[in-house]
C-alpha cells in the first residue's frame, strides 16, 4: 500500500469517526434539567438528534440498560490547561505582570495538559479556567474550554471576569470602593472612546491599558458575568447592592456566611458557586461554614454551582455534589449544579443538558456519578467518543503487566 493510499484511508477513517452516528439504548437518563427517565439517545453530526423510545439503526449502538446517563459535567472554576504543577512557576500561566482586569488566559491554554484527560476520564467534558487573584478586587478574564484535547482549541474566550472582596491584607472597604470606581469607569466606556477613558485619574493611577478598559466595558455595559469570591455576610450584602446599582451580571463564589443573609441573597437572584466539602473556617470571614450550605441555598431557590479546593482533581465536584445530597440537597438539583446550571449561568450555548439539538456531551456511568469511586464507561464530547486513557491508567497497566510476568 503506497503513502497516498494510506493517507486516503486515514482521512476516510477520521471522517467516519467524526460523522458516525451513535445510539445509546435503555439508559437511565438524568438530563440535567428534568426528571430522570428510561430512554434512548440518538447522536448524529455531533449533536443530540433525538431522545425517547427510538426505533433507529446506528453505526454504533451502546446498551446502557441499568446505567446512568448524564450530561458531561462542567467545572466552573479551574486551572485546567493553565497550570500544570502548582509549586513550579515555570508551569504556571495564570498571572500577569502588566495587565489587570483585561488579562486573558485564553492563549496560555495547553491542550496537551495532563489535567485534561485525567478530568475527562472522570466525567468532566468542559471547564472554565481562571486567572490568579491579584491584590486588585478584579483579577482578569476567564475562558471556557472543551476538554477534547484538540490542538484546534474550542470554547469561549474571555467569557467571565474574576474578582474578590475580603480575606485579603488590605481594607475591604477600600476594595469595595475601588470595585465601584472600576465599574463606573467601565460605564464611561459605553459612550466614550477607550483612549479617552484611559486618561481618567483612576485609570492613570493604576496604569490601566486599553485591554483593561475594554474588559470593564463588557462587565459594566454588556452583561459579561462577574464572579466575585467572598464569604462574609456583610460583604455579600454590599455586593448585592453593587449588583443592583450597576445592573451587573454577578455570581458569588464561596459565600460561607450566606445563611445569615439568605433572604436578601435569594431576592437578588445571584447564582452562587460553592465547595460543599468546606466546613472548616479558614478565616474570620468563614465562621458559618457548614456541610448543609448547599441544601440551605438550593432550598431557598438560589441557583447553585459546585467548586472544589483540589487544584488538579476538579472532577471531585462530583463528590462535593454527592456530599451536598447527603446533607439535604435534592439529587436532581445536584446534577443540575454540575451541568445545566453552569451552562445557564454562563450562557454556554447548547451545552449542559441532554436536550434535542444540543451538543452531545454525554457520560455513561456504571454506578452513581455522585459517588467518588464511580467512573464513566463512556464519555462523548461533541458526539465523539473520548479516549479514557490517562497517565495514571497507563502507569497502572504498566506495573500490573510487570506483576503478571512474575
Amino acid at each position: 500500500m503506497n503513502k497516498i493510499h494510506l493517507i486516503t484511508v486515514f482521512i476516510f477513517s477520521l471522517s467516519f469517526t467524526l460523522n458516525a452516528d451513535i445510539l445509546i439504548k435503555n439508559g437511565n437518563i438524568y438530563s440535567g434539567d428534568s426528571a430522570p427517565f428510561i430512554g434512548d439517545i440518538y447522536i448524529k453530526d455531533g449533536k443530540i438528534h433525538s431522545i425517547g423510545s427510538l426505533n433507529i439503526k446506528a453505526s454504533k449502538e451502546i446498551d446502557a440498560q441499568g446505567k446512568i446517563v448524564t450530561p458531561g459535567f462542567i467545572a466552573p472554576m479551574t486551572l485546567i490547561g493553565i497550570v500544570e504543577i502548582n509549586s513550579l512557576d515555570v508551569t504556571r500561566d495564570d498571572e500577569s505582570d502588566y495587565l489587570n482586569m483585561g488579562f486573558s488566559i485564553f492563549r496560555a491554554y495547553n491542550p496537551n495538559s495532563t489535567l485534561i484527560p485525567w478530568n475527562r476520564a472522570n466525567g468532566i467534558t468542559s471547564a472554565i479556567s481562571i486567572p490568579q487573584q491579584t491584590s486588585m478586587p478584579l483579577a482578569g478574564m476567564g475562558s471556557y474550554f472543551i476538554l477534547d484535547g484538540n490542538m484546534n482549541i474550542s470554547g469561549s474566550k474571555d467569557m467571565m471576569m474574576l474578582g474578590r472582596i475580603g480575606a485579603s491584607s488590605g481594607s475591604r472597604s477600600e476594595d469595595l470602593d475601588l470595585l465601584e470606581n472600576l465599574i463606573s469607569l467601565g460605564k464611561l466606556a459605553k459612550n466614550r472612546p477607550y483612549e479617552k477613558v484611559i486618561e481618567s485619574p483612576i485609570a492613570v493611577f493604576f496604569e490601566l491599558l486599553i485591554q483593561d478598559i475594554e474588559a470593564l466595558d463588557k462587565v459594566a455595559n454588556e452583561g459579561l458575568p462577574l464572579v466575585i469570591k467572598t464569604n462574609r455576610a456583610s460583604d455579600i450584602k454590599h455586593l448585592i447592592d453593587i449588583k443592583n446599582k450597576y445592573k451587573l451580571n454577578m455570581i458569588l463564589a464561596g459565600v460561607e456566611d450566606a445563611p445569615i443573609v439568605i433572604d436578601e441573597l435569594a431576592a437578588s437572584e445571584i447564582p452562587v458557586i460553592i465547595n460543599p466539602m468546606d466546613n472548616i473556617p479558614d478565616s474570620f470571614d468563614e465562621l458559618s461554614s457548614s456541610l448543609e450550605l448547599s441544601a440551605i441555598l438550593s432550598n431557598a431557590g438560589i441557583t447553585v454551582l459546585f467548586d472544589t479546593s483540589r487544584s488538579h482533581n476538579y472532577h471531585l465536584i462530583r463528590q462535593g455534589a454527592g456530599n451536598a445530597v447527603a446533607y439535604g440537597m435534592d439529587y436532581l438539583d445536584a446534577i443540575a449544579g454540575l451541568s445545566a446550571n453552569v451552562a445557564n449561568v454562563f450562557d454556554l450555548k447548547d451545552r449542559g443538558s441532554i436536550t434535542k439539538g444540543y451538543y452531545a456531551d454525554i457520560a455513561i456511568w456504571e454506578s452513581d456519578p455522585l459517588e467518588p469511586a464511580s467512573i464513566p464507561s463512556y464519555v462523548f464530547i461533541n458526539g465523539i467518543e473520548s479516549d479514557l486513557t490517562t497517565r495514571s491508567s497507563r502507569l497502572k497497566d504498566r506495573y500490573i503487566k510487570k506483576l503478571d510476568k512474575k
